[in-house]
Formats: structure tokens, sequence, C-alpha cells
């Protein structure tokens, strides 16, 4: 299915992975025009790509970008028990043969190539980026889950509890938890959106789910200082879903040489969806300068690399002649 807007055109297709489970995917490319990188897009726990990351797939290819997303197994419109995560590791792998496919195809070869992870897509985006150290050129963290806040964390003997329970009952909806809709998103209306979306998962955490996503969390919290490529964080300063002093002790602790944190004070998890439209403008603004920086330096690089091989070769031809 292809939906043409006045600045960028709307993609949807479903395909099938290595385990036979149907993923539906979408893109969001700018109209008449040759994009300036490839951005791929992570969603959070239980959301999905193409109603509630709308917003960021137009605003992003409206910038010149050429934008791809994938709702996971069990979440969205894939396949799967919805809002069941059994293996966080099949989710990454799923993401990185996709998204790799898309970068490997022959238009795509020399463009820039950017991840972009919300809240729990952040964490995926970390892991991306963990299997292939070399391979991505940046990633724009949202609320990245590097932690799990202690707000919404079950006590230890919880843990311990459904840690064993989660072996037996995997997908009981069991874990107790607040309701993540009300704290994490800031606008009644976003809020009304997401409650009316059937993609969205908005039951209990499955067990498993529950498991995986603590122990994602507590890996990456203890490896922060494997994050080798460039990036830029911006996080809520209210955020009670994700821990924005985690985000800070990422930009300070990772071995990244190219790194940028935005905090933004009194702004909630949702900082790109469910905030006043001038907050979410603000947002966005940096995310799009960021972008552009890297992506022009990408290009004077490219030029400059050309320039240097016409050099060697005027010189050579003149040493023949």
């Amino acid at each position: 299915m292809a939906q043409s807007y006045e600045n960028f055109i709307y993609e949807e297709e479903f395909i099938l992975n290595s385990r036979g489970v149907k993923l539906f995917t979408c893109r969001w490319l700018p109209k008449d025009t040759e994009p300036k990188a490839l951005i791929f897009i992570c969603h959070g726990y239980a959301m999905e790509c193409s109603i509630s990351m709308r917003g960021t797939g137009t605003r992003l290819a409206e910038a010149g970008y050429a934008v791809y997303g994938m709702d996971y197994e069990g979440h969205g419109k894939s396949s799967g028990l919805q809002g069941y995560i059994p293996s966080f590791d099949n989710l990454v792998n799923d993401c990185s043969n996709h998204f790799i496919s898309i970068c490997e195809t022959a238009g795509n070869k020399k463009r820039r190539r950017f991840l972009l992870g919300e809240s729990m897509g952040g964490a995926v985006v970390i892991l991306l980026h963990r299997k292939e150290p070399s391979f991505w050129d940046g990633a724009i963290l949202v609320a990245p889950m590097c932690k799990l806040a202690e707000e919404i964390k079950p006590h230890p003997i919880v843990i311990n509890i459904l840690t064993k329970l989660c072996k037996i009952i995997p997908t009981w909806r069991l874990t107790p938890t607040q309701d993540i809709i009300d704290i994490a998103f800031k606008s009644p209306e976003f809020r009304k959106e997401i409650r009316s979306n059937p993609y969205c998962y908005k039951g209990r955490p499955r067990l498993k789910t529950a498991n995986e996503l603590l122990m994602v969390s507590l890996d990456i919290e203890q490896n922060l200082h494997k994050v080798t490529l460039p990036f830029i964080i911006v996080h809520g300063g209210d955020d009670i879903v994700t821990d924005p002093s985690v985000s800070k002790l990422l930009h300070e602790t990772a071995s990244s040489k190219d790194k940028t944190f935005k905090l933004y004070p009194g702004m909630w998890h949702a900082l790109t969806s469910a905030e006043p439209p001038e907050s979410i403008d603000l947002v966005f603004s940096d995310i799009t300068t960021w972008l552009h920086n890297r992506a022009a330096a990408a290009t004077l690089s490219h030029q400059a690399s050309e320039m240097e091989l016409k050099f060697k070769h005027d010189q050579q031809h003149s040493s023949f002649s």
C-alpha cells in the first residue's frame, strides 16, 4: 500500500522473518528528492510504528530523510501474541536483518544510516549497535530504556517470584505496575489516541516480557561504556518511566567521541508526541539539526575523498605524459 502526500510518500508491506513470523513494515520517503540519509526507527514497548510514530516519520521525511520502521513480533500489526516478547534477542535480530537488507540495496549502499529509538526502542538501538559496532553512522535516543525507573520497577522479592513464574506461565499478565499511559503521556488527546489504538497493547506486562525487559535494562546499564557510535539523547526532565539520570550517565560513560545530551525540564516520557506543540517542535529542531550536521559532514567527506582520488589520478596521468 502506498499513499502520496505533499512532501512525502508513505508505504506499507509485510515480510516474513527467519522464524516464519509475519512482520509489518512501513516507510516515509521524501518526495521528488534524493534522501539526505536513511533513518531506522525502533518503537517502544506496547507501541507500533504506523500510527503512534507517524509524527516522527512524517517530520523526518519532510526534513529530507528516508525513514523506515517495523513492528516487532507481538506488537502493532505484526503477528504474535500481543504484548509478548519471548526473546529480546529475536526482536533485535529481526530489526537488524530487515534494516541491513534495506541499507544494502543498490540505491542505498552509499547513504549514511542512522538509528532512532524511543523508550524500549532505545534499548533496541543500543543492542543493534553492539551487534554491528561499525555499521551504523549514528543514533537518536529518545528517552531510552537504559534502566527501568525505580517508580515502575517491582520490588526485588516480587521480581524473584515473577522470574520463577515466567518459566511456567510466561504469557500470563500478572506483572504489577502502574498504568504506563497515565504516567508516560502528558497530552490527554494523545492518551485517548493510544487507548483507542487497537494495535497498542494496554494490558499488564506478560511475565516473560517483563523479565526480558528487566534483564535487557540491567545488561545495558552495566555496559554503557560499550557504546561507541555518535549519538544524541533527548530526555524529559520529569520522565518517571525511563530514568533521565541514566541517560546522563550514558552520555558521560559511553566511549563515543561525538555525543550530545539534551534534557528538557518539565517534559515527560513521550517528548516527541504528547507534549505541547511548541515543545515537540523544539525537540525535533534539536534532532534535525544534529542529523543535518552529520549528513552534511558525510557529504563533504565523500566529496573530499572524490577530489583526493581525482587528484591522485591526475598526478599518475601527468607522470606518464
